[in-house]
């Protein structure tokens, strides 16, 4: 008898180990985290970066100081307060962290309370006593499915990587908001550049006019010479009109996105610097290129991918689920509360789908496909970044060997302008020699306002492409070169 006992405790405490063994499956595979090959170093730029790191949660700062414009550092952080597309993203996150804590609570047991109070009575018929009474119940219940296969740990795994990738996703919207305000206020006030040399220029023609005008009254100059000094001075006047309407829709995109209505928000003119462009640290550590949103983002849905994989997979195993619960009824208050009045119980419930017609593997293989194309979409979003940061760069490279060779080209014509106008009047020239001059100095002087313009919105552009901004803080030193010469972004 006593060996009988024994055995029968044996066979308890192996059930007990096995439920506990169980218990700790988890039916997540362990999918190794997605690589991109990339090469050791930017091809526009220097070799100097270092091997990938997830590194998009770390502090971007307010980048856009890097241009010394105080109006700027006063209207960039407006956007990040007041733009609806980063507010629609702040709740979609904020969305993302309830699911999260909403798949979190079925690791606990649900406990309801249910209660009720019931009147009956009838008619009374020949003398017979009546019915009348009343009836009181409190009930008290308790479920717990415990998490024996990682179903609920899967579920929580992933709603935490889509919550992430969330959070990766508002990021990417505040970067793009500051990134399209910084460049559309870069452009207004490459507007106001432009705009004050046309002006210096139509008062420079305005006395171009006057002087043809004195030629042709003392009959030195045919009437030919005021038309075409009337043309170019009213062809400039347009031009400054033109700009003047370029600078209030810039205005009006700025204050959009700073989230306002246009007849509320105002930029005043002001001076442009076209020379402040940001000066890019040597090397470029790839730990800067990581810190794109859009490649976290990617990253940690290929996370929650997996993670569904195991969800799919728990469907092959029993569900458990333990019940438990006490309902106290009387037929006064007083007693409902009464240990006579009390009946409990416990229970427990098992589930398994015997035969589903292959529905848990098409949904196993279904889940493990979608995994696959995060894996590619992920990959992608790598070669993305790459071709953005190498596009930018190699723009920033032109473009500041064009801003030289543009000043060049404006002070040659400076010089034509200025030799045209003092040989017309000595009379050497037509006027038509010295209309072609003013032109080409005019066209030269804008192409440089415009290359100084074009560096800053590529500066804008690279910093966007590379996550946001920089400081020399940030830089380390290169590891050593693995085989192959190339290196995988994590």
């Amino acid at each position: 008898m006593t060996t009988r006992i024994r055995m029968t405790r044996r066979r308890r405490h192996l059930a007990l180990a096995a439920f506990v063994l169980l218990a700790g499956c988890a039916q997540t595979p362990p999918q190794p985290a997605p690589t991109a090959a990339v090469p050791e170093s930017f091809k526009e730029t220097a070799p100097g970066w270092i091997a990938a790191a997830p590194a998009d949660t770390l502090e971007r700062g307010p980048w856009w100081r890097l241009f010394g414009d105080p109006v700027l550092d006063t209207l960039a952080p407006r956007v990040e307060v007041s733009n609806q597309n980063v507010a629609a993203a702040a709740a979609a996150y904020a969305q993302a962290r309830a699911l999260v804590r909403e798949q979190r609570a079925s690791f606990f047991p649900t406990l309801s309370l249910d209660g009720g109070a019931t009147r009956s009575g009838g008619s009374r018929a020949s003398g017979a006593a009546g019915s009348d009474g009343t009836s009181l119940r409190l009930g008290l219940g308790a479920s717990w499915e415990p998490d024996l296969w990682g179903r609920i740990g899967g579920a929580v795994s992933a709603a935490g990587a889509r919550a992430q990738a969330s959070a990766a996703d508002l990021a990417a919207a505040r970067l793009s908001a500051q990134g399209e305000f910084v460049t559309d206020y870069l452009s207004l006030r490459a507007t106001d550049g432009e705009a004050a040399l046309l002006r210096t220029t139509v008062e420079g023609y305005q006395r171009s006019l006057q002087i043809a005008k004195n030629r042709y009254a003392a009959g030195v100059a045919p009437h030919s010479d005021v038309l075409q000094a009337q043309t170019q001075l009213a062809n400039s006047q347009a031009d400054l009109a033109g700009l003047e309407r370029q600078r209030a829709q810039l205005e009006h995109a700025m204050a959009v996105l700073a989230g306002e209505a246009p007849a509320q928000f105002s930029v005043p003119p002001g001076d442009w610097n076209a020379t402040v462009v940001p000066a890019l640290p040597p090397g470029l550590p790839s730990t800067l290129l990581q810190r794109r949103p859009d490649i976290a983002a990617a990253q940690r849905r290929v996370a929650a991918a997996n993670a569904q994989i195991g969800v799919a997979r728990s469907a092959y195993f029993p569900s458990i689920t333990l019940n438990a619960s006490t309902t106290q009824a009387a037929t006064r208050l007083g007693d409902l509360l009464g240990a006579s009045a009390n009946t409990w119980s416990l229970g427990l419930a098992l589930a398994q789908t015997l035969f589903d017609a292959g529905a848990r593997g098409a949904r196993i293989d279904e889940a493990r496909a979608a995994w696959e194309q995060s894996v590619a979409q992920y990959r992608q979003s790598v070669l993305g970044a790459f071709q953005d940061v190498e596009d930018q760069l190699a723009a920033a490279r032109v473009l500041e060997q064009q801003q030289a060779l543009r000043r060049e080209a404006s002070q040659a014509a400076d010089l034509v302008e200025q030799q045209m106008t003092n040989r017309y009047r000595a009379g050497q020239v037509s006027y038509t020699e010295v209309v072609n001059a003013q032109a080409s100095a005019l066209a030269a002087r804008r192409a440089l306002l415009q290359a100084g313009a074009n560096r800053q919105t590529a500066a804008v552009a690279l910093i966007r492409a590379l996550g946001g901004g920089w400081n020399t803080a940030m830089i380390e030193p290169a590891p050593p070169r693995s085989e192959g010469g190339r290196r995988a972004v994590q």
